[in-house]
């Protein structure tokens, strides 16, 4: 009887759990000027792929974003566009921690604004 009850209960568990998670998972796409190198790409995936919460991170030095995927119930896009800004990069409307931005590698240090400047 014990295993009946225990076979009951596993097939009505472990369905619905596995789909709560495929609905609890996000994904963005996060315009980052500062990622313009090898080097800027290598920082941003090593440093967000353990931020809590965040499923995946793929950075595209070629097309300056991030692409990001996380689980909603553990993070948010505005968590992660500060922790992005908190390493020194803009993440779209959010601006790069100033004394993190100074601690960059050279061909990382570029703000949007100065794309102006020659």
């Amino acid at each position: 009887m014990k295993t009946l009850i225990f076979a009951i209960f596993t097939l009505v568990a472990f369905p619905n759990s596995s789909f709560a998670q495929q609905k609890a998972i996000q994904k963005a796409v996060i315009q980052t000027p500062g990622v313009r190198a090898e080097a800027c790409k290598t920082q941003i995936d090593n440093f967000l792929k353990h931020e809590y919460g965040v499923s995946s991170v793929k950075a595209d030095y070629r097309r300056h974003a991030v692409t990001v995927t996380w689980y909603t119930d553990r993070t948010n896009i505005e968590n992660i566009k500060t922790a992005i800004a908190n390493m020194g990069y803009d993440a779209d409307d959010v601006t790069a921690e100033p004394d993190a931005f100074k601690r960059l590698p050279p061909p990382c240090r570029y703000h949007a604004v100065d794309s102006t400047k020659k």
